[in-house]
């Protein structure tokens, strides 16, 4: 049986990214096959290099103005597309050519706090000023519009009064690194 491949985008440290492909190390039925990153200075790929998966850079002309990028999935045969700390809104050719097969994670319960600009800290922020009594994630497909995919899973932390955005950032994180690969997993043993 051939393995399943997925291939993660990342704009920043990459912890996410990580956590996956430690996950799918020695898995007998995927394989994380690429990491892409917009960004050359982005820490995850130093992760990826240690962790020996190929890394692709690009920029933002050749990411919305031409379809390379998809032509890359597509020529290495990519089955999910796992969006970890992504910067960028994804093109609406790209969704297209993978119709319900990018998965994106959000720092927060969708649909609160959610869409353009609301991205790590600035999520956090929001949440402690509003005194939420939780926070989570949210794992949810990806379309042409930030945030706005059909939900797959979420999973809550509790927000105390006393709780820095910085206290809510680690809360969510542990959620993130405990959910994501394996929700991943599952997504990937359920479509063929």
């Amino acid at each position: 049986m051939a393995l399943k491949r997925l291939a993660i985008f990342a704009s920043g440290s990459g912890s996410n990214a990580e956590k996956i492909a430690e996950h799918f190390a020695n898995h007998s039925e995927i394989e994380v096959s690429l990491i892409l990153s917009n960004n050359p200075q982005a820490g995850v790929i130093a992760r990826a290099r240690r962790l020996h998966i190929p890394v692709i850079l690009f920029d933002r002309k050749t990411f919305y103005e031409t379809h390379k990028v998809v032509e890359i999935l597509q020529n290495e045969h990519i089955d999910l597309v796992v969006l970890a700390g992504f910067m960028m809104l994804i093109p609406e050719a790209m969704v297209h050519a993978f119709p319900n097969k990018i998965v994106n994670i959000h720092p927060a319960l969708l649909p609160k706090y959610g869409g353009k600009g609301m991205y790590g800290h600035f999520v956090h922020e929001a949440v402690v000023a509003a005194q939420e009594p939780e926070s989570g994630i949210s794992i949810h497909y990806v379309n042409e519009r930030y945030d706005e995919g059909d939900i797959i899973f979420q999973a809550t932390c509790p927000v105390t009064p006393t709780d820095t955005p910085e206290d809510v950032a680690a809360k969510v994180q542990i959620l993130e690194h405990q959910h994501y690969p394996e929700v991943v997993e599952k997504l990937l043993q359920t479509h063929s």
